[in-house]
């Protein structure tokens, strides 16, 4: 795509540009079972949830979980969720939102705290791959924050200006990691977290990824 002078979008995956909430849900009632806790909501998750992980899973428990608990929680969180997210698909509009943006001359990336194995193909599945520069997940470690990934990740995109780029989001955390590299950031209420713990990260929160992508631009103009 050449050299991108102009505005760059860092996407997150997970209850962003991928629909997961129900399977996500699912997988952390399915984990938190193995403790013997009670199923919560969706509202209840985007009221709690925050990163690290184990800080969520503290919220739940009244304290954090031991070495051993993670482990097996976080096992049976992905195994959940591995078998549930074929019932999941894009957010409205994500694909035409990827075309558009693309089609415009802007740049744009994907990076996820989704293991980076299981990303790939799930992203070719939905034949979007083709408009992105870089599609990267994680690999090593759960539950830890994006924004090392983050500065990691903008670093290995040559042209794109960190100053010119947008994170979008659906956590708390894709902020952090938007200052920890130098960009910008806007955070979609579609997601992990609720509109006002969202509003706390101080950046401009949407209800929409169409709103999240006209806010990308207005950054960056």
């Amino acid at each position: 795509m050449g050299k991108h002078d102009s505005a760059h979008i860092v996407w997150d995956w997970n209850g962003t540009l991928f629909h997961d909430n129900e399977a996500i849900i699912g997988a952390t009632n399915a984990a938190s079972a193995e403790l013997g806790l009670e199923p919560i909501t969706l509202e209840q998750y985007r009221a709690l949830y925050c990163v690290p992980v184990p800080r969520f899973y503290e919220r739940l428990m009244g304290r954090l979980p031991t070495k051993a608990e993670w482990e097996v929680m976080d096992d049976i969180f992905h195994r959940y969720y591995a078998e549930h997210r074929a019932l999941c698909g894009l957010t409205e509009g994500a694909a035409e939102l990827l075309a558009g943006w693309r089609s415009a001359g802007h740049s744009q990336s994907l990076l996820s705290m989704y293991v980076h194995d299981e990303l790939v193909p799930l992203v070719q599945g939905f034949g979007i791959e083709p408009h992105f520069i870089r599609v990267e997940g994680r690999v090593g470690p759960s539950g830890g924050s994006k924004a090392e990934h983050m500065v990691r990740h903008l670093g290995t995109l040559g042209d794109v200006e960190p100053g010119r780029t947008v994170v979008i989001g659906d956590a708390a955390d894709d902020a952090v990691a938007a200052q920890a590299a130098g960009a910008k950031a806007v955070l979609y209420t579609g997601g992990s977290h609720g509109r006002a713990s969202l509003e706390e990260a101080g950046v401009p929160v949407v209800d929409s990824l169409a709103e999240a992508v006209a806010e990308a631009e207005r950054l960056v103009a």
